[in-house]
C-alpha cells in the first residue's frame, strides 16, 4: 500500500493488526517460524471479517525457554517492549487510532513485554486504543476438549493448526514428549526435563482438527475485537 492510499484508509479509522511471531524451535516436525505463520494467517482471516489493515509482521520475540534448541532467537523483554512501544507510537503518528497486537507466540515474558510496550504507547498517545493478545489465549480454551489438558508448545493443537495453514512446512515426524519442568522453577529446562521443544503427543494431529481450532480462534477474536475496539 502506498502512502496516500494509507492516508485515505486511515480516515475510516480501521483496526490495524500488528502480527507478532517468534523464531524458535518447535520440535523436529514444525518450522522455526511456526508462530509467524500462525499470526499472519490468523491476521489475514480476521482482517477479512472486520475490514482491518495488517501491518508488517514482527518476526522475533522473547523465547527464553527454547533458547537451548538450535534456531531459536531470543529478544530480551526490555528490547521487545521498547520495539513495540516505538512501533505503536509511530503508527499513531500516521493516524492509527485502533490497534490489535496479535501474537502467535504466547510465552509469559513475551506477552508481558508486548503489554508493557503497548501500555507505554497508550500513555504517550491517549487517543490510541490497543488490544494485546495471543491467538493461543483462545487455542488453549480447547485443551481438555479437542486435546489432552496437558497439550502445549508444538503439540497436538499447534501441529494441527500449522497443518491446516501451511502443510508444506510440516515434517513427517510426530514426536511425543512429556514435559517435566515446573512453572515455579527458575532457569531453562534441562534436557531431562524437556528432551525436545514440544509438549504433548503430536501423533493424532490433522489439518481437519487444525481447521476446527482455527474456526474457534477466529470467532473468539472477532468477538473480542468488536467489543474492545469499537469504531466509535
Amino acid at each position: 500500500m502506498d502512502s496516500r492510499t494509507l492516508e485515505r484508509r486511515l480516515r475510516e479509522n480501521p483496526v490495524v493488526i500488528v502480527p507478532v511471531g517468534a523464531l524458535e524451535a518447535h520440535g523436529p516436525h514444525l518450522p522455526l517460524g511456526a508462530d509467524q505463520i500462525q499470526a499472519e494467517s490468523t491476521a489475514e482471516a480476521l482482517a477479512g471479517r472486520i475490514g482491518a489493515l495488517i501491518a508488517p509482521t514482527l518476526p522475533y520475540g522473547s523465547c527464553a525457554s527454547t533458547r537451548p534448541f538450535p534456531g531459536t532467537v531470543n529478544l530480551s523483554i526490555g528490547a521487545l517492549s521498547r520495539l513495540v512501544r516505538e512501533l505503536l507510537e509511530e503508527l499513531a503518528r500516521s493516524g492509527v487510532r485502533r490497534a490489535l497486537v496479535l501474537s502467535g507466540h504466547a510465552a509469559q515474558g513475551h506477552m508481558a513485554a508486548l503489554r508493557e510496550g503497548a501500555e507505554e504507547a497508550v500513555r504517550a498517545v491517549p487517543a490510541l486504543r490497543v488490544v494485546v493478545l495471543s491467538d493461543y489465549d483462545f487455542v488453549y480454551e480447547l485443551r481438555g476438549k479437542l486435546s489432552p489438558a496437558t497439550d502445549g508448545h508444538g503439540g497436538l493443537l499447534e501441529t494441527s493448526r500449522v497443518l491446516a495453514m501451511s502443510p508444506g512446512t510440516v515434517g513427517t515426524e510426530r514426536p511425543r514428549v512429556e514435559y517435566r519442568y515446573s512453572r515455579f522453577q527458575v532457569g531453562d529446562p534441562t534436557v531431562a526435563e524437556w528432551p525436545e521443544s514440544v509438549i504433548g503427543d503430536t501423533g493424532p494431529a490433522t489439518a481437519e482438527l487444525g481447521q476446527r481450532v482455527q474456526a474457534h480462534v477466529l470467532d473468539r477474536l472477532e468477538a473480542t475485537v468488536r467489543e474492545l475496539l469499537p469504531a466509535a
